[in-house]
């Protein structure tokens, strides 16, 4: 996807306050209302622009404590993982998941109100699952996020480049 520096300014604007009118996501990127629109409107056509939300303060919503849980998977199946992956990320406490590859087969991000609700989804939730078959706990400090994610631009390409053969 061909990006220039006018996507590149809409996205950073959006990714700081998505609540912004168009006027004024115009008035900060140089462009016109008209242009801000039509823009914006194409990002989210080409899929580039997933949606809008608001962020949370773990904090004030009650859930102070976060861990990452790594969780093994036996069998190694297809339909046991998507089975696991579709019932974890039903669960309240699961604020992000990954599915990995190496010793284990996910990595959840959970936020709970206190250390005793870490040990509860572990022990009440996890282990109870037949086909979990290890789980590795990770205790969250800080939770340090990106606010503003630049999207991948394609390098220029070279213009004197030697051809070696």
């Amino acid at each position: 996807m061909e990006l220039d520096a006018v996507d590149l300014a809409l996205l950073r604007e959006l990714q700081n306050d998505a609540r912004q009118t168009n006027r004024d996501l115009a008035a900060k990127t140089g462009v016109s209302p008209s242009t801000s629109l039509e823009r914006v409107r194409l990002l989210r056509d080409r899929g580039l622009i997933t949606g809008y939300h608001a962020a949370l303060n773990l904090e004030e919503a009650g859930r102070p404590v976060q861990a990452l849980i790594s969780v093994r998977i036996r069998p190694p199946a297809r339909a046991v993982i998507e089975g696991f992956r579709e019932w974890a990320q039903q669960l309240p406490e699961v604020i992000a998941m990954f599915v990995t590859s190496g010793a284990y087969d996910f990595l959840l991000h959970i936020a709970v109100a206190d250390v005793n609700g870490v040990y509860a989804f572990v022990i009440d939730r996890l282990t109870e699952r037949r086909e979990v078959a290890d789980v590795q706990t990770i205790m969250v400090y800080e939770h340090v996020q990106s606010r503003i994610i630049e999207p991948a631009v394609a390098p220029e390409p070279m213009r004197h480049a030697r051809r070696y053969r």
